[in-house]
């Protein structure tokens, strides 16, 4: 007898039927659905903490303002605080060029 055929204990054969099992269909939803979870997790969680550095820096920049306006006389107040927004610059621009490295 061939592979596909198999007797029983009657005289017809029958055929051997290798049915997919369809736990694997599940299991591979299922794993499919938790990688997209977790991705959606990853970027809420990424969110989140995106808009709290957001506030913690807008916190900072509003902090060292009034400490340059209480700490440094009146007359070098206007040149300090111009550097201090260029540093602040330099370092944005600096983030965001390696930001755009990395997504091409």
């Amino acid at each position: 007898m061939s592979d596909e055929t198999a007797t029983n204990t009657g005289s017809q054969p029958t055929k051997r039927q290798h049915a997919p099992d369809p736990d694997a269909d599940i299991d591979d939803a299922d794993r499919e659905f938790a990688s997209r979870l977790r991705r959606y997790l990853d970027y809420a969680v990424l969110a989140g903490l995106l808009l709290l550095a957001l506030i913690a820096v807008l916190q900072f920049y509003l902090n060292a303002s009034q400490t340059i306006s209480t700490w440094v006389t009146p007359e070098y107040r206007a040149p300090f605080q111009a550097v201090f927004n260029l540093v602040i610059l330099l370092v944005s621009g600096l983030g965001i060029s390696i930001q755009l490295r990395r997504l091409t």
